[in-house]
């Protein structure tokens, strides 16, 4: 692993005296601080999360001491001159952290949620929406444009999430927030006020390239302004919030059955968290890491001193100075991607999504109703509440133990879970001694099967692929990964009923089954933890300089 030497534009370093004292202060340090590691110093540090305040204090010291006595000579990234907001920190004298961070990334989190609501809301709101425009738009009979306008979002978000990658490396993560939020706007107003078939695709086609950016960007973003400590928990919000949008379309179609031109409305609510996106994310700070990787020095200082307070200032552009390859290592290109330098790390992104999808998610999701209604529950709207119900709890308590159980450990869980899951399905169907109880163990094993997905193959994709790319291939890395998703949940749904139609449900979902364990596998031998380590600390492992 290459240590890196790589000089901030703009900040002046110690004198060679004062780097001499500097060093002899963390060697002592260093020797009375042994044992201490930095990766629990990382998990110990508090950027703007409440906890006791005697023992953060405390906790922060040691951290402040700690990484100065494991950088040793490096000790100059911590205590360099930083010059954050026209201040001067003073260039011997260690910073004072206080027991608790002046600042707060949870608000910009939220507003990057917005995208996340849409993502879902989306790709649920034409469920309901769909037999009711089809009459409005005279459809009713002609399925295959009806699979038109249902699919069309799917291929617009392939292309969206290709693009999110290449806008998010050139313009930034917030102001590629604010463009994505022209497609979903545009497209929503289309599909509110379309008369036609080719309004109603085009505006779905639209909507789709909107979802497919933010798939892309908002996991990104949150993953990179978020703390080492609890950026497993808000990463996973990001799914959370994509269930809470699928929720919410189904809510939002209730007064259908009442009035049927409500699906206009349906669509044309969209428009709402579409606007505030775009307001929000103008008041939004962005990424320190992208700043940086520009050379924007100082408009890096002012967004970490906004996102953690400006205690935090000097350490976190220490991390980014160690973490960083040279000045003169240009933005990666596509075809970098496939280099042995990341090679690996790139298959691994990917093989989370095309497990994800072979999994059967979709599959399950999509022939959920008839497995209901094979039990005796008739009503659409309760058989997708009990589905949508299961999916937001799973994700809910993933989020809780995603900082403490770590990335990993709940795949593992969840893919188990799954296996076993399609394999009591899939007994349910076939086994004879079962058929008096087929309905019910139908219901329950989909339910656990959403159940064990939302834990952690849901969440933890979208979480570890911003965690496990370097910097320089992050934004492109993701969009490829997505890409992988994308046209995976694309074939799934357009074969999946031919496929069942030729070999049987039951034989279906145990091949899903034999993919899940497959999955646990793969992860075993591939996948890295990356709980409670920075992302600086990740690429320094995964990615280590030629």
């Amino acid at each position: 692993m290459q240590a890196s030497t790589f000089t901030v534009k703009g900040n002046t370093g110690f004198g060679l005296q004062n780097r001499r004292i500097l060093q002899g202060v963390s060697d002592l340090r260093s020797r009375n601080l042994a044992g201490k590691s930095l990766r629990m110093t990382e998990r110990n540090s508090c950027f703007g999360v409440s906890m006791d305040s005697a023992s953060m204090g405390i906790e922060l010291g040691r951290a402040r001491r700690t990484v100065q006595s494991v950088f040793g000579s490096s000790a100059k990234a911590r205590s360099h001159r930083v010059r954050a907001a026209g201040e001067d920190i003073e260039d011997a004298a260690p910073l004072k952290v206080q027991g608790q961070s002046s600042g707060s990334v949870l608000p910009y989190v939220g507003v990057a949620c917005l995208g996340a609501i849409l993502f879902g809301y989306h790709l649920g709101v034409v469920n309901g929406a769909l037999e009711y425009l089809a009459k409005d738009l005279g459809i009713a009979e002609n399925t295959v444009i009806q699979g038109w306008i249902v699919s069309t979002v799917l291929a617009g978000a392939f292309v969206g999430s290709f693009t999110g990658g290449v806008l998010a490396d050139k313009f930034g993560r917030t102001k590629t927030f604010i463009l994505d939020a022209i497609p979903l706007s545009v497209g929503a107003f289309l599909c509110t006020t379309a008369q036609s078939v080719q309004a109603m695709i085009i505006g779905r086609l639209l909507t789709g390239i909107g979802i497919g950016i933010s798939s892309a960007i908002v996991p990104l973003y949150i993953s990179e302004i978020s703390p080492t400590e609890i950026r497993g928990t808000l990463g996973t919000v990001n799914q959370l919030f994509i269930c809470i949008g699928i929720l919410v379309a189904l809510v939002v179609g209730l007064p259908l059955s009442g009035n049927p031109s409500w699906w206009r409305t349906m669509f044309g609510l969209a428009l709402i968290p579409s606007v505030l996106l775009a307001i929000g994310m103008a008041f939004s700070p962005e990424s320190p890491r992208w700043l940086y990787q520009q050379g924007r020095i100082s408009e890096a200082e002012t967004s970490i001193k906004r996102l953690y307070g400006k205690e935090k200032v000097a350490e976190v552009m220490g991390d980014l100075e160690a973490s960083a390859r040279g000045s003169s290592e240009p933005d990666a290109g596509w075809l970098d991607l496939f280099s042995s330098r990341y090679r690996k790390v790139v298959s691994i992104g990917a093989a989370m999504f095309l497990l994800q999808q072979l999994a059967g998610i979709n599959a399950v999701v999509y022939y959920s109703t008839a497995v209901f209604r094979s039990a005796g529950i008739t009503s659409d709207v309760a058989a997708s509440a009990l589905v949508g119900a299961a999916n937001v709890f799973g994700t809910t308590v993933a989020s809780s133990l995603m900082d403490k159980q770590g990335r990993k450990s709940l795949l593992l869980i969840s893919y188990t879970g799954m296996a076993a899951s399609m394999m009591l399905l899939s007994l349910s169907f076939t086994w004879k001694v079962l058929t008096p109880y087929s309905g019910t163990l139908a219901v329950l094993g989909t339910v656990l099967y959403v159940l064990s997905f939302s834990l952690g193959a849901g969440p933890v994709p979208a979480l570890l692929l911003p965690e496990i790319f370097a910097s320089r291939i992050r934004a492109k890395a993701v969009a490829l990964s997505l890409g992988v998703h994308w046209i995976m949940n694309f074939f799934i749904g357009l074969y999946f009923l031919s496929i069942v139609t030729k070999f049987g449900i039951s034989t279906v979902y145990m091949g899903f089954a034999l993919s899940c364990l497959v999955a646990v596998v793969y992860i075993t031998g591939n996948v890295v933890e990356t709980k409670g380590r920075s992302l600086e600390e990740i690429e320094r492992e995964l990615s280590p300089a030629i």
